[in-house]
């Protein structure tokens, strides 16, 4: 059967080193009994993870990729839909993991997914574009984001290796990037975690002032411990220095 045209409006970008789809796949730890793959395309990944001893299933929005699985898997279980529009907690009640050479165009939206269901998507391993992939993983930074923070605090991640452009067809304008998130321990924040989020974003939708002048909104009250974070940029903090804001404007506000 001919091959499954890329399609630019999907984001679609079809990896050809089967080396690196297999190093890909070997990045799992396979402790979770269910493992999904976000738009496999033409089974680059699959191929390989149909091989493993696991309850494996892909998702996959692309018409032409879903017929061309299911002519070269017939006894892969695929989901034919968006993975943006699925309720992960209706659907799986187990720990679970992701896996996807991910389009760039949604490769954001599908990290906001897990931080949401933390608690059922315990692992992703994932091909990103260079940027994303680095900023996720960056602990402290420039590159660091919103995104960063938020996933930091409930995951561990490393970004594993980097991917040439030659290797995909077509071949993207930029760089790709691995990475792996392994859920951490965290249950849950030691503060509110709207207001944590609320602080992370308005820190970091001002990123160029200093905390003090950004979080002007939150009238944070002079205080030691606080002072010398309010003297540097969002991108300078960690998760815990931001617990720690949340939980000054939390002290504040219950008085």
């Amino acid at each position: 059967m001919k091959k499954v045209k890329a399609k630019k409006h999907l984001g679609q970008h079809f990896l050809e080193d089967l080396n690196i789809a297999e190093n890909i796949v070997n990045l799992l730890e396979f402790k979770n009994e269910t493992i999904l793959e976000i738009g496999p395309g033409m089974g680059v990944l699959t191929q390989f993870l149909v091989k493993k001893n696991i309850d494996f299933e892909v998702i996959e929005l692309d018409r032409e990729s879903v017929f061309y699985l299911r002519l070269n898997y017939p006894k892969l279980k695929i989901i034919e839909g968006d993975f943006l529009k699925i309720n992960i907690s209706e659907i799986y009640t187990k720990p679970m993991s992701l896996i996807g050479n991910f389009p760039y165009n949604i490769s954001s939206q599908i990290l906001f997914k897990a931080f949401e269901n933390r608690n059922t998507i315990t692992e992703v391993v994932g091909m990103f574009q260079k940027e994303v992939a680095e900023r996720i993983a960056s602990l402290k930074g420039k590159k660091k984001g919103i995104l960063s923070v938020l996933l930091q605090a409930f995951y561990n991640i490393e970004y594993c290796f980097t991917v040439d452009e030659y290797v995909f067809n077509p071949p993207p304008k930029v760089k790709s990037g691995v990475i792996k998130l392994v859920r951490n321990t965290r249950k849950k924040l030691d503060c509110d975690e709207k207001l944590f989020i609320q602080i992370v974003k308005t820190g970091y939708n001002q990123r160029r002032k200093t905390l003090r002048n950004s979080l002007k909104s939150f009238s944070l009250e002079p205080n030691s411990e606080i002072d010398i974070l309010l003297q540097k940029r969002a991108e300078q903090l960690d998760v815990e220095d931001f617990i720690k804001l949340t939980q000054h404007v939390e002290k504040k506000r219950n008085k």
